[in-house]
């Protein structure tokens, strides 16, 4: 196997009493770098499953071990280099930007899709070909099913063995009153569906294969199942066995929740239990966060890697940065779309401003979109087709990011009437001189600019809408660029050597 890749190891054991509470297998993965000691869960059937994903190449040894069986097993195994797709783990990087673990930089520009997972195959088939089309690199989505506006189906399983309410009668103007535990459900907790986790896994496993990070939301309010309203002891026993089963996917994130505050269910204590057993019992350590409704969370909590905010306020961003020193995801910023409610029907040219405002600001704000019009398939739902504009544009700024001269962006102040972004660290923005002029909705028909007398920089306009980038020259001291009257305009600037005209790096 490759490095980061995950070894999945699959044993016969004990099936009497409840597998799922009853009995434990542990696995031990040495090599001349790591040791790591994994949990396994039962995947029904009689069948435990431990998985491991190795951090370094090399030989390995590993010895599976619990109440499961009577017996204990070893083996050796060999982990090569990874392939050329095979990054790595996502981590944070430049304290307030992110990396993969071979150091290659991660420019995150996401979208969200709530439960994509338990749609049709042909609906997630299509949702696949959307994402990797659109060129996003990370999704986020919820382990359970949600109730809603334009959420009223049922899943085709459930993650827990039982029956649920009858929701035959659920209407847009009755569905409010389902919200929570209503009467009906009759569920077993301690006892998991593993067909309803390996469906999520199959779906990791596709976008993995896209580069596309799977943001996994394990909690959240919108429900009628009573799955937010579980005890603590459930919540930890189903924490435990998500962490087992979705751990050693390179691809995963852990957002404890989406709108944590809306979660009436769980206190402050919960959520510090919560993120708290993520940081100790993820032999990964993957990227981990928490989002909110209206209040935010104390980011600064050693469990959380970087925030997860809902705002549409993007001139915040830097604020936010200064605050919590860590990377800044605005997760939600209003949806593109044509529904009733505020959040969801923003143009598509306002959503792509937010996505510039926000990147050029040290940010990674979040794409989302919900048109009606097509069957009620809401892609920030459901997946499918995307309708809108703006993720067509979102993929050329991801271009564009792609080229910062060093890992990660940040505000700068040379103009006080446009955003300015200049690289992170203040070094390579004084050698390579690299700064993109942002003009948002104002629509100039030219920019004057003075630099300096002494470097000469290569100047290009960038149309944001048009994704087109057309370079006017090579100047220094004082000069002229023209801008067309149009909005969503950009200039990039970039110093060049003097000896060949190239751009300094």
């Amino acid at each position: 196997m490759e490095r980061w890749d995950m070894l999945e190891l699959t044993f016969d054991g004990k099936t009497d009493g409840n597998p799922f509470t009853d009995y434990e297998i542990y696995g031990t993965f040495t090599n001349e770098n790591e040791t790591k000691t994994v949990e396994g869960f039962y995947n029904g059937n009689g069948r435990y499953i431990v998985r491991f994903m190795p951090s370094f190449e090399g030989e390995y040894h590993y010895r599976i071990y619990g109440s499961f069986s009577d017996k204990e097993f070893e083996e050796d195994f060999t982990v090569t280099a990874p392939s050329e797709n095979n990054h790595g783990p996502v981590r944070v990087s430049n304290t307030y930007h992110f990396s993969y673990a071979d150091g290659t930089p991660y420019y995150l520009v996401g979208t969200t899709c709530y439960v994509w997972h338990i749609q049709s195959e042909q609906l997630k088939e299509q949702t696949l070909k959307s994402l990797e089309k659109a060129g996003f690199n990370k999704i986020r989505f919820c382990v359970f099913p949600k109730h809603y506006d334009y959420n009223f189906g049922e899943p085709p399983c459930y993650p827990f063995e039982g029956t649920p309410v009858d929701s035959s009668t659920i209407t847009s103007e009755n569905f409010s009153q389902f919200n929570g535990d209503p009467e009906g459900n009759n569920w077993d907790f301690s006892r998991f569906n593993p067909e309803y986790f390996r469906n999520i896994e199959r779906c990791i496993t596709e976008l993995q294969k896209l580069g596309i990070e799977a943001d996994i939301i394990i909690f959240h309010p919108y429900d009628r199942w009573g799955f937010s309203m579980m005890d603590m002891e459930s919540d930890m026993r189903y924490l435990k066995y998500l962490t087992a089963r979705l751990s050693a996917y390179r691809n995963v994130w852990w957002s404890l929740a989406n709108e944590y505050d809306l979660l009436s269910a769980k206190t402050a204590e919960h959520w510090e239990t919560f993120g708290n057993y993520l940081m100790n019992n993820d032999p990964y350590d993957h990227l981990r966060s928490i989002h909110n409704c209206v209040n935010f969370y104390d980011h600064t909590r050693p469990w959380i890697t970087h925030c997860s905010i809902q705002r549409h306020e993007i001139f915040m961003t830097n604020e936010y940065r200064e605050k919590y020193n860590k990377p800044i995801v605005l997760d939600e910023i209003a949806y593109e779309g044509n529904i009733q409610y505020g959040w969801g029907n923003i143009t598509g040219e306002e959503m792509l401003r937010r996505f510039w405002e926000g990147a050029l600001r040290g940010g990674y704000p979040g794409h989302g979109e919900t048109y009606l019009g097509y069957d009620n398939v809401l892609w920030w739902s459901h997946g499918g087709e995307l309708h809108g504009e703006s993720h067509k544009r979102v993929k050329f700024l991801h271009e564009i990011m792609l080229q910062t001269p060093c890992n990660g962006l940040k505000l700068g102040n040379r103009d006080w009437d446009c955003v300015c972004g200049f690289p992170q660290d203040d070094d390579v923005a004084e050698r390579t001189g690299y700064c993109i002029f942002y003009f948002s909705i104002m629509q100039p028909l030219f920019r004057d600019f003075y630099l300096d007398d002494d470097n000469e920089y290569i100047v290009e306009v960038i149309d944001t809408w048009e994704m087109t980038i057309t370079e006017i020259g090579i100047f220094k001291g004082k000069f002229r660029v023209p801008l067309a009257g149009k909005q969503y305009m950009a200039v990039r600037v970039r110093k060049t050597d003097k000896q060949n005209g190239q751009v300094l790096q």
